[in-house]
């Protein structure tokens, strides 16, 4: 299991976390950067294979290479441990999973990842009688309100996708934790270099780390933090049983991702700032979605909660939904694709078409675009964006 011994925690700033937490010498040989343990077992000279003396047995309950990973995660957060999983979703379902019991119900952010809203609405649902209270979760007030005598957990995305709403991480924890209520929040977007909520009282924070922890579009990955009770729980249960461990290679790839995720983030929000700028000035946009940015409603909760932003930005065009739809086609460095966190600049449609009904259900204004600004240089990008503005005649 992966929980962080004293000397690891010796660690403080997270530049020094990403590049060096993890590493052992001696214990690798000397090698500057930790092997790949592409093994499935680890015989032990003992009956029992070594269960009962601790350390490695099988790949499925833990990897020496995946720790590496899971002790930066860990010590980025400020958990006493992380895990990884073979997926984002992997370890989303895993931590709710945790959580919920039969007929229980949950109280999630309205604007969440897709799949997280189909997990708890079209899996858990169904086969385990959970119901279910979306929140657009500006209000703490609306958040409790929602809660009910069987409520087993709430769960949050700050920012959000889509419109990256905040929500109040710590007066949420508070009200949940006098309840008895378990706290899970998706923290993909802020990432642990900007956003730490295990220390305003959530009890789980996950990641999808395909996106900035990997950066390169190369990996599929999940991670979550906690302490070590949830941790040792979650690791034996649901991710053991469940088989989803990271696999070696990927956690070797996550790790040199994260090595190199404090410069390229900072790549990334510099772009995004520069983009969000012109696109609140331009004519042809009429509403621009950017933590951080002067126009972003949340501001305060912003300045309170992260240290700074990425390149993620939605926006509304004018235009109708086929004119919408041909500016998308006219981008040329901006290519359809659904993730984001790696090198590339990406485009997708979030609610064009929508009617008011299906964007409310999503807590999305109608016809919104959403981009990732890469590592590219940022002029590059507005000129991509320019000269597909330049052919939307509205």
């Amino acid at each position: 299991m992966a929980i962080l011994s004293e000397n690891e925690k010796q660690y403080q700033k997270k530049e020094d976390i990403c590049t060096h937490l993890g590493d052992d010498y001696a214990k690798f040989m000397g090698a500057i950067v930790p092997p790949i343990f592409q093994n499935s077992l680890f015989v032990k000279p003992t009956p029992n294979n070594g269960v009962a003396e601790g350390g490695y047995v099988y790949t499925r309950v833990c990897n020496p290479t995946t720790e590496v990973a899971e002790k930066k995660i860990a010590a980025l957060e400020g958990a006493e441990g992380a895990l990884c999983f073979s997926s984002g979703m992997a370890a989303i379902s895993s931590a709710i999973l945790h959580f919920i019991r039969d007929h229980c119900h949950v109280v999630y952010v309205a604007s969440s990842y897709g799949p997280t809203r189909t997990f708890l609405t079209k899996y858990c649902t169904p086969r385990f009688g959970v119901t279910v209270t979306p929140v657009k979760g500006v209000t703490t007030e609306e958040v409790e309100a929602a809660i009910q005598p069987n409520t087993k957990l709430i769960y949050l995305e700050s920012p959000s996708s889509g419109v990256f709403r905040l929500q109040d991480i710590a007066a949420i924890a508070k009200i949940a934790q006098a309840k008895g209520i378990g706290t899970i929040i998706d923290n993909s977007y802020a990432t642990p270099l900007h956003q730490n909520p295990l220390q305003h009282g959530i009890d789980i924070v996950v990641h999808t780390a395909s996106k900035y922890m990997g950066g390169h579009s190369d990996i599929v990955a999940g991670a979550l933090a906690s302490k070590a009770e949830i941790i040792e729980s979650i690791q034996h249960n649901e991710r053991e049983l469940l088989g989803s461990i990271m696999d070696p290679h990927q956690s070797w790839l996550l790790t040199r991702g994260l090595r190199t995720l404090p410069i390229r983030l900072k790549q990334h929000g510099a772009n995004g700032m520069k983009v969000a700028q012109y696109l609140e000035q331009h004519p042809k946009v009429e509403q621009v979605f950017y933590p951080g940015s002067e126009s972003f409603q949340q501001k305060e909760l912003f300045q309170r909660y992260m240290s700074g932003t990425n390149g993620l930005i939605s926006f509304v065009p004018k235009g109708t939904v086929e004119q919408i739809q041909q500016f998308m086609y006219d981008l040329k460095v901006f290519q359809f694709g659904v993730g984001w966190g790696g090198f590339e600049s990406l485009v997708i449609n979030i609610t064009v078409g929508y009617t008011p009904e299906q964007a409310e259900a999503v807590d999305c204004p109608v016809n919104l675009v959403r981009i990732h600004c890469g590592l590219e240089d940022a002029d590059t990008l507005i000129a991509d964006l320019e000269q597909a503005f330049e052919k939307l005649k509205v």
